[in-house]
């Protein structure tokens, strides 16, 4: 076991400012490569997402898990004296993540230009609802607001029922993830130039991003997407369809070669000589038709039986599961994508989401889940900041910073900048 994490992104220091989903997931990622990410929340309650979700005594595993790798600092932002510390921070990091508000970080003179002053090299991702710029720039705004104006909430769900959101919070999620290619974008950017850039995401605009041909679909013809359930609008068959067991399978065999296959594989070849199927357009037009004939089929045999038959056709299918069916499942728990880790206190063992992408050479590693509120705001201000103890004490009475002492199952963290142990992670052996 390696004594130093050698990810791909080791060396690169980042500051986090920000809460909740989409600033934060962005920087678990960064932490999962590798990057030292130190996060930065209100003292005492720290970051809302630790009240999000399932809370245990020892606090939300949600948060557990979206401040693993990070290091925590409890600083005030409203302070005058918090906005200095955070300027003096930002001067020797590679990037800054946040994901207030727009105009936000301006009010506590923690702007672009303020950040960037003793440190022109400085990359500042910025998440908010609708971006920095443009008449809605001020407006708050979530995942829900994004999803629901950049139309993936108007094409989820049934024809005959309200648009539905999905089961997490995917437009967060999107935006994390435009933000963690900019950064990476930024970096081999300032690689060759030399400077730093402001990275814009909107979460609005993540969304829309992913919305396929709908948008020239509705400029060339006048079409408008409607909801169509879970079929896919521009192939078919690609449906989800129930079992004999009362489970559902996902079936697409949408391709013409494919589709032979899956018709010989049901027992049915004469399918493809029928002219409502004989191409991707006419079976499109025929979808209730053709998804009756392969419902008839599937109920008669378990989830199980059907997909051993498609696997066999080569025709791409898989039941749809629950996390209790991922958390059994050998190909997560073969590419390692089920952690199994040590709990705080009491708690026990936890599974946890793996690492994307994977890497040969340099992989993420899990080196600990998220610490306690102003775990890491003593050393981080020492070290970085030079700051004597006298002047940490006379800030943590001022109530512009907050420290929390060290408890059992955060001894491994890391005490300095270098020889950050990995943590004790492995594939998930828990009997599910």
């Amino acid at each position: 076991m390696s004594a130093e994490p050698r990810g791909q992104l080791t060396g690169l220091r980042v500051l986090e400012l920000g809460s909740l989903i989409a600033g934060p997931f962005c920087t678990r990622l960064l932490a999962d490569m590798g990057a030292r990410v130190l996060k930065v929340e209100p003292p005492g309650a720290g970051d809302p997402l630790r009240n999000w979700s399932l809370v245990t005594e020892e606090g939300s595993l949600w948060a557990m898990v979206q401040s693993r790798n990070k290091e925590s600092i409890a600083i005030d932002l409203r302070r005058p004296a918090g906005q200095d510390l955070v300027r003096r921070l930002a001067a020797g990091v590679d990037v800054v993540v946040e994901n207030f508000r727009a105009g936000r970080l301006e009010s506590w003179n923690l702007g672009p230009e303020q950040l960037r002053e003793a440190n022109p090299k400085l990359i500042l991702v910025r998440i908010s609802g609708f971006g920095q710029s443009g008449p809605y720039r001020d407006r708050p705004g979530y995942g829900s607001t994004a999803e629901s104006m950049g139309g993936l909430r108007f094409v989820t769900g049934f024809s005959d029922r309200p648009p539905l959101k999905m089961g997490i919070s995917i437009g967060d999620a999107i935006a994390s993830l435009y933000a963690t290619i900019g950064a990476l974008a930024a970096l081999r950017r300032r690689a060759e130039t030399g400077r730093g850039e402001v990275v814009d995401v909107a979460l609005n605009e993540s969304v829309f991003s992913l919305l396929e041909a709908i948008l020239p679909e509705y400029a060339y013809g006048g079409v408008v997407r409607e909801r169509q359930g879970n079929s896919l609008p521009g192939s078919a068959p690609s449906n989800s369809y129930p079992t004999r067991d009362g489970r559902y399978i996902t079936i697409g065999a949408n391709g013409d070669s494919i589709f032979a296959r899956f018709c010989a594989a049901i027992g049915q070849p004469e399918l493809v000589q029928d002219p409502r199927y004989a191409d991707n357009q006419a079976r499109r037009a025929n979808a209730a038709e053709l998804d009756a004939v392969i419902e008839a089929w599937t109920r008669e045999r378990s989830v199980e039986d059907v997909w051993e038959i498609l696997n066999r056709a080569e025709v791409p299918a898989a039941p749809v599961y629950s996390i209790a069916d991922i958390a059994k499942d050998p190909q997560f728990r073969a590419r390692a994508m089920l952690l199994e880790v040590d709990g705080p206190g009491d708690i026990g063992k936890l599974l946890i989401p793996g690492f994307v992408p994977k890497f040969e050479e340099a992989p993420g590693q899990f080196r600990w889940l998220g610490p306690r509120v102003g775990q890491h705001t003593e050393k981080v201000l020492r070290e970085q900041l030079g700051l004597a103890a006298e002047e940490i004490a006379t800030l943590v009475a001022e109530g512009v910073i907050g420290v929390a002492q060290q408890s059992a199952r955060e001894s491994h963290l890391p005490e300095s900048t270098t020889g950050l142990p990995q943590g004790d992670a492995r594939p998930g052996s828990l009997p599910f």
